[in-house]
């Protein structure tokens, strides 16, 4: 039978920032409904969420422990299909355990635990229970993120050889901690964050966008993280050198005290016969440059993308697509890929592809091999093999 998957979501109540926009992301497509939720740690503050969106009350729950537990009591053509987790770090590992244990897929937040051992645990669970789980790294959704990564793959720009990756904001320029700042609060908490700030909060989006897009993996790194605000506690600025495991070398920045700077997210890849350029303030562009022609402009929407870019559009060339669809083809692919499970009918997504519990455990690898080489004499540090 053909149906929209049902999702259940744990935070993203009344006052939070990113629920909204997963729950927009998640029914942009018509193959998603939300019909359950625990919103918010406070019982009253998640039945009035949940109501706020229209749920019946007997769907939205005081706890995660109780969603999870009661969900997976209903019938079959009534419980939810998968649990979209849009907390803060350390409410992730635990919730995303319990329910893979109860039969759901999950959906979940970067990073995608508070700790590498954390990440390895749900590794382990995802193998014994042969569930699928998505991470919501946005900046892989974007078509011309598509299209860098399918020129790469196709040796359009030869051999990598460098890499350049920076993801530059201001919000946190000053101590926006201590005047009640919610986000801020909670991300540089080291028991809410975990051990990184900015480079755990930005500087994952920059890794992981430099290793989707090359296809290489990092083999090494040599790390430096500031804190320039006084009285703040975790880093809001770095830098980190990068050797590729095929020679290639490259350099990330995160930095959330670049007064001025919105989102600033940009990636430079250079080959042995060319290179790219792709902004994320300025998505529906790519650059390509070569040595022996003149630079190429490719723009989303247009019929010369590769089917990956073209799949993941939704608009004609000339109509913006931006962030929110981004974060919408992570679930359009989710959604594919669980429907496909299910035995319904084709998605106009081929072949669904999003980021996993491979990128995740990538990622929690990239922050806890930073902080070693941060406060290590050793100029480098081994990532992978």
């Amino acid at each position: 039978m053909n149906r929209k998957l049902r999702m259940g979501m744990l935070g993203g109540g009344e006052g939070a920032f990113i629920g909204a926009i997963h729950r927009f992301a998640a029914q942009a497509d018509g193959q998603i409904e939300l019909v359950c939720g625990a919103f918010s740690s406070d019982p009253t503050k998640s039945l009035n969420s949940g109501r706020k969106l229209h749920l019946a009350d007997n769907r939205i729950y005081p706890s995660y422990q109780e969603m999870i537990e009661q969900e997976a009591k209903l019938p079959a053509d009534e419980r939810m299909d998968f649990l979209s987790i849009v907390t803060p770090n350390h409410v992730h590992f635990e919730p995303a355990m319990m329910a893979l244990d109860k039969g759901f897929h999950v959906l979940i937040e970067k990073p995608i635990t508070l700790s590498l051992k954390e990440a390895e645990q749900l590794n382990a669970k995802l193998e014994e229970t042969g569930l699928l789980l998505a991470l919501a790294h946005t900046y892989t959704g974007y078509p011309m993120v598509k299209e860098a990564k399918s020129i790469v793959e196709n040796g359009v720009l030869g051999k990598i050889t460098k890499v350049f990756v920076n993801y530059h904001q201001g919000w946190l320029s000053t101590l926006l901690e201590e005047e009640g700042n919610k986000q801020a609060a909670w991300r540089t908490d080291p028991s809410k964050s975990g051990i990184c700030g900015a480079m755990g909060d930005i500087g994952v989006h920059a890794f992981n966008l430099a290793e989707y897009i090359s296809g290489l993996q990092v083999s090494h790194i040599s790390a430096q993280l500031n804190t320039v605000v006084d009285g703040r506690r975790l880093d809001d600025d770095g830098m980190v050198m990068l050797k590729f495991g095929e020679g290639a070398s490259g350099m990330l920045t995160a930095c959330q005290v670049a007064a001025g700077e919105e989102n600033n997210l940009s990636i430079k890849i250079y080959g042995e016969k060319g290179g790219l350029e792709w902004h994320q303030m300025e998505p529906n562009t790519l650059l390509l440059k070569f040595t022996d022609k003149p630079m190429q402009v490719l723009r989303a929407g247009q019929a010369y993308l590769s089917p990956a870019a073209s799949h993941n559009s939704r608009t004609p060339e000339g109509h913006p697509e931006g962030y929110l669809e981004a974060f919408g083809n992570i679930y359009l692919n989710f959604a594919a890929a669980i429907s496909s499970r299910l035995g319904q009918a084709e998605s106009r997504i081929d072949q669904p592809e999003f980021e996993g519990i491979e990128a995740g455990l990538r990622g929690m690898l990239f922050i806890e091999k930073v902080v070693e080489s941060h406060f290590s004499e050793l100029k480098w540090i081994r990532l992978s093999p």
